[in-house]
């Protein structure tokens, strides 16, 4: 059996604080506010969402950063689980990153791209159909998935000065429609905080619906994290993948409870309930269509960076099972340059999948249901080794232990259980996902 081929620490704090940011600001910013609106009728609850999102969030990436900064290898939560939990388990987290850590959001990134190129061309926002009864949107969005696979495979230091550049633009853009809503936007400032009695659940729905919509808000902090999975490429990771997790999840917590303030300034609640393209929604009130080819470039340029921060995450995840299980060793090929280019191609044929099968809407709740399930578990594998490995190395400790893991916990846990009687269809898919991957490891481990 060949040696798997080794990764490079060529990773700086700019790139890793990029990835970060691009990996979070993307298509669900810009989308779910919409399911929410819907739900809850009241932009006050909303906000309430994005800011316990944007506290959690951080709750996790200082643990996170504790762990990998002990464990600075390449798999983010797949190490983490495996010390605290074993094998098994570990896979099945693997699995789950393949599908609803990254090609579930690849896909809705570029799902959501297409719909918004729809504003630039026309024949995008008209749902046609080609061959096979496909839609003309899903094959774009398939073409540009295979567009980044192939730009991350050409050279590694490309891919990420590519996407360091982007996340600048996006995080510069973001910044410009956020001031430029303030300053010359045509909003009405009462619709910040206006409710609507029509829309607004009452009782338990309401409860329901609150843990629902968290699920959607949760999927969109997905990827406060990211760095952790390339913590094996990183200079200095005990150092560099702390300041990278905490002040990327700082930023873009700043930078969504800004936008959607936009979002309320420049449209009413009953507007923006249950559309998709919420930014157009919003910027159309604002800007009238000047602004709105302006915006729009932003947020698509924005959700191409998402989806290309993703493409290049990913693969070390399952470059770090190929490396454990010899079954899997295939994975741990890498151009020379250190690229893992069989996982990136992987990563890319479930995009595909994913693509063709899901809407953006039920993508995003079997994503963010299945990933805070596991993130979970990763915020608890940080109490399992303070208890069984005291002697672990700790060059970084999270401050108020063990307070953020249990409020971590238990926000998740709730969320999960009311997000289950809300989606039970896609919460199941998730569980059903981690099912398969535990009897994928039996497997392996039986040709071993």
């Amino acid at each position: 059996m060949a040696e798997p081929s080794e990764l490079t620490r060529q990773v700086g704090l700019r790139s890793a604080y990029a990835l970060v940011v691009a990996n979070m600001i993307g298509a669900g910013i810009f989308t779910t506010t919409g399911f929410q609106a819907q739900a809850l009728g009241d932009p006050a609850a909303i906000y309430g969402l994005w800011i316990l999102g944007g506290v959690l969030a951080l709750c996790g990436a200082l643990c996170y950063s504790e762990l990998g900064a002990a464990m600075p290898h390449a798999g983010g939560e797949y190490v983490y689980l495996r010390e605290a939990f074993g094998g098994a388990f570990a896979f099945m987290s693997a699995l789950v990153s393949l599908t609803a850590g990254f090609s579930a959001p690849i896909a809705s990134a570029l799902e959501s791209l297409v719909r918004y190129g729809g504003q630039f061309f026309p024949v995008l926002g008209e749902g046609r159909t080609v061959a096979g009864g496909l839609g003309l949107n899903d094959l774009v969005a398939v073409a540009l998935a295979w567009v980044l696979v192939g730009a991350h495979a050409f050279r590694m230091q490309a891919g990420l000065q590519f996407n360091d550049w982007i996340t600048a633009f996006k995080v510069t853009g973001i910044v410009v429609i956020l001031l430029a809503a303030a300053a010359v936007g045509q909003g009405d400032a009462a619709g910040l905080l206006r409710a609507s009695a029509a829309l607004e659940p009452e009782g338990p729905a309401r409860v329901a619906a609150f843990a629902t919509s968290l699920v959607f808000v949760m999927f969109c902090y997905s990827g406060w994290n990211s760095a952790a999975y390339l913590a094996g490429e990183l200079r200095d990771p005990q150092r560099t993948l702390p300041r990278a997790l905490l002040l990327g999840t700082g930023t873009v917590t700043v930078l969504y409870l800004g936008l959607n303030l936009v979002y309320f300034y420049g449209a009413p609640v009953e507007a923006l309930a249950g559309k998709v393209e919420v930014g157009l929604v919003a910027s159309r009130g604002l800007f009238g269509e000047v602004g709105v080819s302006a915006v729009t470039l932003v947020l698509t340029v924005s959700l191409l960076a998402s989806a290309s921060a993703m493409t290049l995450a990913g693969p070390r995840v399952y470059w770090a099972v190929g490396r454990d299980t010899p079954a899997l060793r295939f994975l741990t090929v890498t151009r020379p340059d250190g690229t893992p280019l069989r996982s990136l191609v992987l990563q890319g044929l479930v995009t595909t999948v994913v693509i063709l099968l899901g809407r953006v809407d039920q993508i995003m709740q079997y994503a963010g249901f299945t990933l805070s399930l596991f993130a979970s578990l990763a915020v608890a594998s940080l109490i399992v080794l303070r208890i069984r490995r005291p002697e672990l190395e700790r060059p970084f400790r999270v401050r108020a232990y063990p307070l953020p893991p249990l409020l971590f916990l238990g926000v998740s846990l709730w969320m999960m259980f009311w997000a289950f009687q809300g989606r039970p269809v896609e919460s199941t898919l998730g569980l059903l996902t981690v099912a398969v991957g535990g009897v994928a490891y039996g497997l392996t481990r039986r040709r071993r």
